[in-house]
């Protein structure tokens, strides 16, 4: 049986330390590689992440296919799939990763690996708000199917990483925001944001 998206396939050993969270500010004037902290600052915890259904872990070595951890996290949801995304394996790197930046969501949940390299996710809260999760080597990110999120590299310009899903990369759907009306988001806003305000 497969387990709840709403419930960690393994237990979360990364420390706060490790994965540092901010509500970004709004400005477009700023490179979007560039922290873009708020001011003052304002931290995100790794249970508000939680709560918004993303989930991340801490997992090192570089043979990752058979770190058990990662094995663990694949097995129990399916992720038989994957696509590295690296300068020398991607086609068109550069292309991809200004597409990864666009605002979307998926119909499938989604893990990513940085094996090497840094970078930031985005994720929309309850309240539409930017949440920027900075991820570095051996940090493990699962997003829900549904959430609103988009990538970039940061200023280093460099990374190194793996997405897995339980979907072959020819049938991996990604839907611009806004669509409200997919019922992955309903499903998403029903489980997630409603929950938050019960």
């Amino acid at each position: 049986m497969k387990r709840s998206m709403e419930t960690p396939p393994c237990s979360q050993d990364v420390k706060e330390e490790i994965v540092e969270a901010w509500y970004m500010n709004d400005s477009e004037k700023e490179d979007y590689r560039l922290p873009r902290h708020c001011e003052p600052k304002e931290f995100v915890s790794l249970e508000k992440l939680q709560e918004l259904g993303v989930l991340t872990w801490s997992v090192h070595g570089d043979d990752y296919e058979n770190e058990e951890d990662v094995k663990q996290i694949r097995e129990s949801e399916g992720y038989s799939h994957s696509v590295n995304i690296h300068p020398e394996r991607m086609p068109n790197f550069e292309l991809m990763v200004k597409r990864f930046f666009l605002e979307h969501l998926h119909p499938h949940p989604e893990i990513s690996y940085c094996i090497q390299g840094t970078g930031y996710h985005d994720v929309r809260d309850e309240n539409d708000r930017w949440i920027r999760i900075a991820v570095k080597e051996g940090v493990m990110i699962l997003l829900p199917a549904g959430i609103y999120h988009r990538f970039t590299l940061d200023t280093n310009n460099y990374l190194k990483a793996v997405l897995f899903s339980a979907c072959p990369p020819a049938e991996f759907s990604t839907y611009e925001g806004p669509c409200e009306d997919l019922p992955a988001r309903k499903l998403y806003v029903e489980a997630f944001h409603k929950a938050m305000r019960r």
